[in-house]
């Protein structure tokens, strides 16, 4: 088979594929890795959902491949020095959740602030609510300019909020930040100014732990946190130290590690800790523009010349990067059948 899809795409962008391509759509394959190993020996481009590792060893089962997709982003799933030495094209859709994840910030900070919004929801009476506060007005901290504060950034400055910023891969200097309108400032000052910190840093391996005791000491108290990026970005014991002596009020992460918050570790059944399994980027805006963006990307790989003269603005490389710019090919949601197989009740995900 010439494509393997374990991950769906939407039916337009599958169908608009397999007008060009010989695709085989094998679900189940994702949770069975002899099966899978024993179907790609003669696949050139593979669709997978997070959870599947691609390793040098699978690799080796799959000397024909080309392109290895990926409609989520994730550093740890793919051997990518593997994939360079075989030549084969890694690609994920970075951009296409750029969006969804700042508006999941956006939302998760709005109801960080007001408290009781859980409480009253549950039916609780407005003596029981814990009083909220207005986002106009308080400061936020953004830790990281991973290109979801690009978009967050101007949201938040047109309700009024006040930003701080800081990033250890960008200088204090670069142009970036004042054209954010965000005011760079040392971690350590941010952390002591600000009534809330959104997290959106792109990982290495150099900063695992690095919201350390040290770092959280300079906490303003009763701070709120909200983030999407990897949890190993925390030392674990800090952050639950921080949750209960009153420096962070509460913690909202998207995606954590199945293990950050487990039985036995120092985050288990700390109540104001609240983990979400990547809804920041499960929307159906962001799956379009996803499935589109891998679609064209794999037609691309596996039929250059064909691809280029379609298309010939199409670049290989304008959405490998983490630019946050809108890919032209992306189609705009204007007709209901591109959601005819994606209602809540019929997905997959939901």
């Amino acid at each position: 088979m010439e494509v393997l899809l374990l991950d769906p795409l939407v039916p337009e962008a599958l169908s608009w594929l397999q007008e060009r391509h010989d695709v085989t759509f094998r679900p189940d394959l994702a949770d069975d890795p002899a099966a899978l190993r024993r179907q790609v020996y003669k696949t050139r481009a593979l669709v997978l959902p997070p959870h599947v590792i691609v390793s040098r060893e699978f690799l080796d089962f799959a000397p024909l491949m080309r392109v290895v997709a990926r409609m989520q982003i994730s550093s740890e799933n793919t051997d990518l020095e593997a994939c360079a030495e075989r030549q084969i094209r890694v690609v994920q859709a970075r951009s296409a959740t750029v969006r969804s994840n700042a508006e999941y910030l956006l939302y998760g900070l709005l109801m960080l602030y007001r408290r009781g919004m859980v409480s009253a929801l549950l039916g609780r009476k407005l003596a029981q609510v814990r009083m909220g506060r207005e986002l106009y007005g308080s400061t936020v901290g953004l830790i990281g300019l991973a290109p979801v504060a690009h978009t967050l950034a101007p949201m938040l400055k047109g309700l009024g909020v006040r930003l701080l910023g800081y990033d250890p891969a960008v200088h204090h200097a670069a142009p970036i930040w004042s054209k954010l309108g965000i005011e760079y400032i040392p971690v350590n000052e941010l952390l002591s100014r600000c009534d809330a910190v959104s997290l959106q840093m792109v990982y290495a391996s150099r900063f695992k732990g690095w919201i350390n005791e040290r770092l959280l000491n300079h906490c303003k108290p009763g701070q709120l946190w909200v983030g999407v990026s990897r949890s190993a970005l925390f030392d674990p014991e800090a952050l639950a130290l921080a949750l209960t002596d009153g420096r962070i009020d509460a913690c909202l992460l998207d995606g954590a590690h199945p293990q950050f918050a487990a039985a036995g570790t120092p985050l288990y059944n700390v109540p104001n800790l609240h983990l979400t399994p990547r809804l920041g980027s499960h929307t159906r805006e962001a799956k379009l523009r996803a499935s589109w963006y891998v679609a064209h990307r794999i037609h691309e790989t596996l039929s250059p010349v064909v691809a280029r003269k379609a298309s010939p603005a199409s670049d290989f490389s304008m959405l490998d990067s983490l630019d946050s710019a809108q890919d032209p090919e992306w189609p705009t949601i204007d007709t209901p059948s591109q959601w005819a197989a994606y209602g809540d009740k019929d997905d997959p995900q939901h």
